[in-house]
């Protein structure tokens, strides 16, 4: 059972320790921090499943909950640091399929999220693929493999992560210091400037002319992106 979680949590730590969980459960995860990124991503990407945090800026959980429900099917499963009844009502009542209240351990919120995706039957019968593809490369999250056109590529594990987050969102213009967060756990020394050089090295291995990419490219002042669609 692999599928498409998108993670809307404002604790950038709390976010990056669930993303790790789903990637080791096979699962590719789209992470962002407030509601209406949230909204936007749903839209974009149409997840299989909405891990959100009641807590979120600009558009509150409970606000993000409330306008799924009104467009779209995708299960929820909130996340709430208030324990109080009317709280976890009020989320069901909009539409949750489940809710953890925190703090509660990775291994309890997957096997949560395994149940609310075998109940919402959104993913049933699909191929079990948990290989993210864009741009000419496949990922494979589960068997920690990259290809490019068809072709092995190694990566170190810092290298791995930056290009599995790029692959699952093509065109999505990352930061530096979003990519230095998608290394944490996998080199911990490492800083912003150092995403510059694991950038430079994918390039080396993926692009045909490393000086003149096409795929990798520079977003000036801003960071990176993958360009060239999916597939």
């Amino acid at each position: 059972m692999c599928a498409h979680v998108l993670v809307a949590e404002d604790d950038e730590m709390q976010a990056e320790l669930i993303r790790r969980s789903l990637l080791s459960e096979g699962h590719t995860a789209t992470v962002v921090h407030d509601g209406s990124a949230a909204l936007d991503a749903a839209r974009r990407l149409r997840p299989d499943l909405v891990v959100l945090d009641l807590m979120l800026p600009v558009i509150d959980g409970f606000g993000v909950c409330r306008v799924l429900r009104r467009d779209d099917d995708i299960p929820v499963l909130m996340l709430t640091a208030r324990s109080a009844e009317d709280d976890v009502l009020l989320g069901l009542e909009l539409g949750a399929d489940d809710y953890m209240t925190k703090p509660y351990s990775p291994r309890e919120l997957m096997a949560r999220i395994r149940t609310v995706l075998r109940r919402s039957g959104r993913i049933a019968g699909r191929r079990e693929d948990p290989v993210v593809r864009a741009a000419g490369i496949a990922v494979d999250p589960a068997r920690h493999e990259v290809r490019c056109d068809g072709a092995a590529v190694e990566c170190t594990p810092a290298e791995f992560e930056i290009l599995l987050a790029m692959v699952t969102e093509p065109e999505r213009v990352f930061s530096r210091r979003q990519l230095l967060e998608c290394t944490r756990g996998t080199d911990r020394a490492s800083t912003e400037r150092a995403v510059d050089v694991h950038i430079m090295n994918l390039r080396r291995k993926i692009e045909a002319d490393p000086r003149s990419p096409a795929r990798l490219l520079t977003v000036f002042g801003v960071g990176y992106k993958l360009s060239g669609g999916r597939g």
